[in-house]
């Protein structure tokens, strides 16, 4: 049990989180449901294993560069917040509050929205649930995940680490069901194995789910106040999650092509399930034992990391102040927890569907990463001797590569997904007055004081 802040001092985040348990957050915020959901999506849009393959193999590259990149941020800023604190850093007030505003709105409490809604899915499976029992179902396991979070940091990172390993074993389970057993045609540039000629737009549209699976390895960059070396662990958190959760994808993606042609994974609305129904008679039940187990981790560690965010906003006073307050005992930031909670509870019962998140999501996250990414090259000019414990391989090339294709991802999103993309920018374009309002209460603050 931990102590409580002696007197008269303000409560203060502790670190206590590891290299492994960063990782685990970092592997864990990226394999939630999206991978045995999203591979339905991919395929509508792509005709054949290889195309197939080479996006999720895109997408693997997309994150270790990036990964490789914001490792470079992650060392230079070992504070809570994470992305915000590089966006604010480099481009000031408002990009960093933008940012905050973004993940508290849509991103990140879409993402637990989504996910929660996921969780309660597949529970559904095993046991028989209302529309209404299923909805009530998600709230539930937010309120736990919740509750466990207020708790110490450590705590969390135990239960984050027992259900990422579960995620991974079952993970490999599939892929070994589907490298055994899958009989379908390994003639990848057969005839019979491609389903329509493949246009740029289509490719681009494919990105979207992939991009969805592999969002979350910089999760462990929120929580840099709290982890041990923070310098070091934290850069190699993230690069280390990206390589594992790109082989995972990789790996689970050939298993579901073993076991499904290309036109049933489009048809598929739970690719996992029916994929391993094929070989197995119990494989709906058993997948949604891994997708439950899968996505109620997520949601564990996305309740988890993006408080610190909002606790970051109001420690600089461009948030609300009481997300800045840190439970005297165990140390957490409760209000930003327990907040981000409750309003990604609202988005349950507004969409109560997984699919109406996905593209407003990942549109509004990769605007910021595009941005974040840029910041290392920013400061290679503005700030060349500041203290580095890791600088980018391959840089310049390296950043440039992730900045080059997230920013086509943008545009092709805007061309061929405008309307989603027009609500997302509208839903930036609303925290305006938060933000003046949160920038003339510290102005008038700061000028008191200083009189």
């Amino acid at each position: 049990m931990s102590d409580p802040a002696p007197d008269g001092e303000r409560p203060q985040l502790r670190r206590e989180l590891s290299l492994f348990g960063l990782t685990m957050i970092a592997v864990g915020s990226c394999i939630g449901s999206g991978i045995f959901l999203t591979p339905s999506q991919v395929a509508s849009h792509l005709p054949s294993p290889n195309w197939i393959l080479a996006v999720w193999a895109l997408g693997g590259i997309i994150a270790l560069t990036g990964a490789l990149t914001f490792a470079e941020l992650g060392g230079m800023f070992p504070r809570a917040g994470g992305v915000y604190v590089y966006l604010k850093e480099a481009y000031g007030d408002l990009a960093g509050f933008w940012y905050g505003w973004a993940y508290f709105i849509v991103i990140n409490s879409g993402s637990l929205a989504a996910l929660s809604l996921a969780f309660a899915y597949y529970v559904a499976f095993l046991i028989p649930l209302t529309a209404a029992g299923q909805t009530l179902t998600a709230v539930g396991a937010l309120v736990v995940a919740t509750i466990i979070n207020v708790f110490r940091v450590r705590m969390v990172e135990r239960f984050g680490n027992t259900f990422t390993v579960l995620k991974l074993a079952g993970v490999l389970a599939i892929v070994a069901i589907g490298v055994a057993l899958g009989t379908a045609d390994m003639n990848w540039g057969s005839e019979s194995a491609v389903r329509g000629p493949i246009t740029a737009g289509g490719f681009g549209l494919a990105l979207v789910g992939v991009f969805f699976s592999y969002g979350g390895w910089h999760h462990a960059s929120y929580l840099s106040g709290e982890a041990r070396d923070a310098q070091r662990t934290v850069p190699r958190a993230m690069v280390i999650g990206a390589l594992i959760v790109t082989t995972m994808y990789l790996l689970i993606n050939v298993a579901f092509l073993r076991l499904l042609s290309v036109p049933d994974m489009a048809a598929s609305l739970s690719v996992g399930a029916d994929a391993v129904t094929t070989v197995l008679p119990f494989g709906a039940r058993l997948i949604a034992v891994i997708i439950a187990i899968s996505t109620f981790g997520t949601v564990l560690i996305y309740t988890l990391s993006a408080p610190r965010i909002y606790f970051a906003m109001a420690e600089d006073g461009l948030f609300f102040r009481p997300f800045a307050q840190v439970h005297a005992r165990y140390r957490t930031p409760i209000v930003s927890v327990v907040f981000q909670s409750l309003w990604a509870i609202v988005l349950i019962f507004a969409w109560k569907t997984f699919e109406q998140v996905i593209t407003y999501v990942t549109f509004t996250d990769w605007i910021f990463f595009t941005l974040a990414a840029c910041v290392v090259i920013v400061f290679r000019f503005k700030r060349p001797d500041a203290p580095r414990t890791y600088r980018t391989a391959g840089y310049p090339f390296v950043p440039l590569v992730y900045i080059t294709i997230s920013a086509l991802f943008i545009v092709n999103t805007l061309i061929e997904r405008p309307v989603q993309a027009a609500w997302a920018i509208l839903l930036l374009l609303s925290g305006l007055p938060f933000y003046f309002y949160f920038k003339q209460r510290r102005d008038e603050e700061t000028g008191a004081a200083g009189q």
